[in-house]
């Protein structure tokens, strides 16, 4: 499986531990950066490429970080296509794929130790959508509305 992964300065040891360890455990990991620390970048320049990345290939899936993840939850919800969801532990990170079929996580950086954040990356790899029928119906209610003309 492709994973996109890309973050900011704040997150930027864990995006560097999560290359490594999702590499060796054979995940094809493409890193959109940032490719050095860098205390004055901005997430949008790496998350949305990332995002844009993961909408463009269906079955990847994307990691994006950031001191808290919030903000690199919203940029990377802004692009069609994309349904990205915050987790603080491995419960919030099976529920994002298996309940909203999310194709991002988005985890901060500076809320759990580097091992808690690959065992919530793992689970959100490794666990499918349910395809409960109340869920594809609410994604399809999401994507409805995402399609809509609005001009």
């Amino acid at each position: 499986m492709r994973v996109h992964i890309a973050t900011d300065h704040a997150a930027f040891e864990l995006k560097q531990y999560l290359v490594k360890e999702l590499t060796a455990l054979g995940y094809e990991v493409v890193d959109h950066g940032a490719t050095s620390y860098d205390a004055q970048d901005d997430y949008p320049q790496f998350v949305l490429p990332a995002a844009e990345a993961v909408a463009a290939e269906p079955g990847s899936l994307g990691i994006v970080l950031g001191g808290s993840g919030n903000g690199e939850q919203m940029a990377a919800n802004k692009v069609k296509g994309i349904r990205a969801g915050l987790a603080y532990n491995t419960v919030m990170a099976r529920l994002t794929r298996e309940h909203t079929n999310a194709n991002v996580l988005s985890l901060g950086g500076r809320m759990q130790s580097l091992t808690e954040a690959l065992d919530m990356v793992k689970v959100f790899l490794e666990t499918p959508f349910s395809e409960d029928p109340r869920h594809v119906r609410r994604l399809a209610m999401l994507d409805d509305y995402e399609n809509r003309d609005r001009s």
